[in-house]
């Protein structure tokens, strides 16, 4: 990754991507880990920090300067981002609220914690509130099983839920009004 990278693209009609220059510091850095015939193993990374650089998500501009970043073709990426559900290939909201509905999670009321989100905000999963705050998305195991159940909003985890629980975490969200992302940069 030298002088040659513009890390600007644009598709007609859509809007361009550029990383900032901190984030194309944290991608030199992050791609010198690695042997230089090895740069595709930072892509999982990069992306994660494209993401967090176009309001959590990963639009084809976004994914066409990681490629160009890393010197890689775009289906290379296009194919990793669409393979991983960590990568939001459409807009989200600012906050990205993804219940774990494993059996553990189940077992323990995830159903009830997903229709209670529902319910409070108006949405189903998969769905945006109007104000573009809350994003609600049901996922496989998050890993936190004896905590359950959980969700996990950027790199936050919200673990032994109640509707309780989560009414004080949508005030706080509300509150804060702050995107949180994987990086948590």
């Amino acid at each position: 990754m030298g002088a040659t990278i513009k890390a600007v693209t644009t598709r007609e009609g859509t809007k361009p991507f550029a990383f900032s220059e901190a984030a194309l510091a944290e991608c030199r850095s992050i791609i010198a880990r690695y042997p230089a015939e090895r740069s595709k193993s930072a892509l999982i990374p990069i992306l994660h920090i494209a993401q967090s650089e176009n309001d959590g998500w990963l639009s084809v501009n976004a994914m066409d300067a990681v490629a160009q970043v890393l010197g890689l073709k775009h289906i290379e990426v296009y194919e990793v981002a669409s393979f991983y559900s960590m990568f939001n290939l459409h807009p989200v909201g600012t906050y990205h609220l993804e219940v774990c509905q494993t059996s553990p999670c189940m077992i323990r009321g995830s159903e009830k914690i997903v229709g209670h989100l529902s319910k409070k905000l108006g949405i189903q999963p998969g769905e945006t509130t109007k104000d573009g705050m809350f994003t609600l998305k049901t996922v496989e195991c998050l890993g936190s099983c004896g905590s359950a159940p959980m969700l996990q909003c950027g790199a936050k985890y919200y673990e032994d839920l109640t509707p309780e629980k989560v009414d004080a975490m949508l005030d706080a969200m509300r509150a804060e009004n702050k995107r949180q992302t994987y990086t948590d940069r």
